[in-house]
């Protein structure tokens, strides 16, 4: 007897019969949230499905993200340092969560809302590749343009869940497309997380740059040092709380110009101390030479690539590899890599 195929997203999903019908009361909760809230009874997926008598649209959003496989390997990929020695260095995954933590604070501040601030901070980060941004700009010198915000979108609606995607509302998929670059995301909560994952990766960074012996507090700039703090806990809250205070009443969020100036600063000393520093360089070309080595390989053997990516990327050869690439975590690039062109 053949078996049944299940979907997952319904069979999941509890009978919407009950009395006790929790998803109402919190959508009626969320009634008290500020005027510029978001609200998940509003939200429209693209394609239609019975509601969850238990959780908010958001609710199911991040939670699709946080089982799915996609975000597990998050864990085994690089936030700054590849592969690195110690146990406490971040990586992809804890950087995500602490991403969440903060812009959840923030979210509360203003009485937005946590669940659809937690979706996108969650699932901002699952498009990235191994070996972080030099994965990233290994595919970018390759194809042309490759971009991780992007390929998260690609993963949430194309690839996750065998090719069947998450079927994710659209506030979660524009916060998620819109963190980086030139866009703004259209929700309110969507534009805390673009500003709090540059809170996050810039004050963690450094914390495991100080871990590191890359830098050290007298290195930072005085006017960062002055405004924003020389601890990394104390310059989150300083500019948690600016976030908080810039944005409260107002239709977009904002930072006071003393301390968005001060981060921007902080920003441009991390890039040419840390992202862009000599003692980094060694390993960001390995990386590099790792990505470039693998995808020539799978260009040039395609029936290699495991059959359902090529399916996936409908027939184009150059997307289904750059599909699997990118999902590749930093130790199974390095156990391929061994594989394909060392010999034992």
């Amino acid at each position: 007897m053949s078996e049944r195929k299940i979907d997952p997203l319904k069979e999941i999903t509890p009978s919407s019969d009950t009395s006790l019908n929790i998803r109402e009361r919190t959508e009626e909760d969320e009634e008290r949230l500020s005027e510029y809230a978001a609200r998940s009874k509003m939200a429209l997926r693209e394609r239609r499905e019975e509601e969850c008598p238990i959780r908010t649209k958001f609710q199911r959003d991040r939670d699709r993200i946080l089982h799915s496989k996609p975000f597990r390997r998050l864990k085994h990929k690089t936030q700054v340092y590849i592969a690195p020695s110690g146990d406490h260095y971040r990586t992809r995954m804890t950087h995500s969560l602490e991403v969440s933590q903060i812009c959840r604070t923030i979210g509360r501040g203003l009485q937005l809302n946590e669940d659809l601030i937690e979706a996108i901070a969650l699932g901002h980060d699952v498009g990235h590749t191994p070996f972080g941004h030099v994965g990233e700009e290994a595919l970018q010198k390759i194809i042309g343009h490759f971009e991780h915000n992007e390929q998260s979108i690609r993963i949430m609606k194309v690839l996750a869940r065998d090719g069947l995607g998450l079927n994710l509302t659209k506030p979660v998929l524009d916060g998620v497309l819109n963190h980086t670059g030139e866009g703004i995301p259209f929700t309110l909560e969507g534009q805390i997380v673009k500003t709090g994952d540059r809170i996050a990766y810039l004050c963690h960074d450094y914390d495991d740059a100080l871990r590191a012996g890359l830098l050290s507090q007298e290195d930072l700039p005085q006017n960062v040092k002055k405004i924003l703090g020389g601890k990394p806990s104390v310059m989150i809250s300083n500019m948690v709380v600016d976030m908080i205070e810039a944005s409260k009443g107002k239709s977009q969020i904002r930072q006071t110009p003393e301390v968005g100036g001060a981060m921007n600063e902080f920003r441009q000393f991390m890039f040419v101390k840390v992202y862009n520093s000599a003692a980094l360089r060694e390993e960001r070309r390995k990386g590099q030479y790792i990505v470039q080595a693998l995808f020539d390989y799978y260009i040039k053997n395609i029936e290699k690539l495991p059959s359902n990516y090529l399916a996936w990327a409908e027939g184009d050869k150059t997307q289904a590899v750059v599909d699997y690439i990118s999902g590749l975590t930093d130790n199974y690039a390095i156990d391929l890599f061994t594989t394909l062109f060392i010999p034992r």
